[in-house]
């Protein structure tokens, strides 16, 4: 086990990664600006003078559409935050034992955070796993790093969550509802590799179809760049945790069996539709990326993820991974017929 600052001190591991680190923070830091300027001019109903002299030149009436669209686009960064701060706890429990530091986790404005149940880590005997394991971690705590960044004082604290693999946790409650486990069994993602392969695909696959739902609605161009970039590597970690279950499935087949599981629980909360999916169905084809007939993955509403993360069909504002819910204006699930 090693403590906070030794494992936030691994983003730090290579050049590559701290000059990437250092291209977001700059675009997070420029987007902010630009947000809060266009509610300034908003409130104001003007602009700025090249020459720096006022000019009594007319002004259209204001409106709250620029102000309204800054929001709505820090309500979004704020949803997909209070994910980050879910997904870092777990791998980075997994990991190296212990979560974010106090200082990533309470609100922009000094909000208090909320605490984590559960976690633990993991005793990884395939070495790859661990290091796939490690360097995940590494970039959940630098997506959490980059939206607080972005969002500055209008970032949420962390909530309240819930990452246990005792008999009362959410992974148990869902594996249960999943029929992964019989009634009266446990699923504890923190035992062994496998376990926490299939953790891991729980969150993964809602990552990437809440990113890809959630930025058509950007609007700020930096924003978006910076949601795009954090799809991308929300897809990459989805398809390496997808592969990896895959190749060990081939000589465990139960779990594969146990992912198409977990994905048709998922499938059952979020709607009618059946677009999620499993790895595979057998040991000759592979299904590492779940798309559509043009190679297309999909997308899930806010309200469709927060199904998942309460484990409920209902429109509840908390639940399962999330008790008391998320932080911020977007928090309701979504009513599934």
């Amino acid at each position: 086990m090693i403590d906070n600052d030794t494992a936030l001190a691994v983003l730090e591991a290579t050049d590559r990664r701290r000059a990437e680190r250092r291209r977001f923070l700059t675009l997070a830091t420029s987007g902010a600006a630009t947000l809060g300027g266009l509610g300034l001019l908003s409130a104001c109903g003007k602009s700025g003078s090249s020459s720096g002299t006022a000019t009594p030149t007319p002004t259209p009436t204001p409106t709250a559409t620029s102000t309204a669209t800054a929001q709505a686009d820090i309500d979004i960064l704020n949803f997909a935050l209070n994910l980050e701060y879910l997904e870092a706890q777990f791998y980075l429990y997994a990991v190296y034992g212990t979560g974010l530091s106090g200082a990533l986790t309470v609100g922009g404005g000094g909000a208090a955070a909320g605490t984590v149940t559960g976690g633990r880590q993991v005793a990884f005997t395939d070495p790859l796993v661990a290091q796939y394991a490690r360097e995940i971690a590494q970039d959940k705590a630098a997506h959490v790093n980059f939206l607080r960044t972005a969002l500055g004082t209008a970032a949420v604290a962390m909530p309240n969550i819930n990452i246990d693999g005792s008999a009362t946790g959410a992974f148990t409650a869902a594996a249960l509802a999943a029929g992964v486990v019989a009634a009266g069994g446990t699923f504890d993602p923190y035992a062994s590799d496998e376990n926490f392969l299939l953790g891991a695909f729980i969150f993964e696959d809602v990552g990437v179809t809440a990113y890809k739902g959630a930025t058509p609605l950007i609007t700020s161009n930096v924003y978006l760049t910076a949601a795009t970039g954090a799809l991308a590597a929300e897809a990459y970690h989805a398809g390496l945790i997808r592969t990896v279950l895959y190749a060990k499935g081939l000589a465990t087949p139960s779990l594969r069996t146990q992912a198409g599981q977990f994905s048709n629980w998922r499938d059952s909360l979020d709607g009618t539709s059946d677009d999620d999916q499993g790895v595979t169905g057998d040991a000759t084809t592979s299904n590492i990326v779940p798309a559509d007939g043009n190679g297309i993955a999909y997308s899930r509403t806010t309200g469709q993820v927060l199904n998942i993360a309460y484990l409920s069909k209902a429109a509840v504002v908390g639940g399962g991974f999330f008790p008391n819910g998320v932080n911020g204006n977007i928090k309701t699930s979504t009513a599934q017929p």
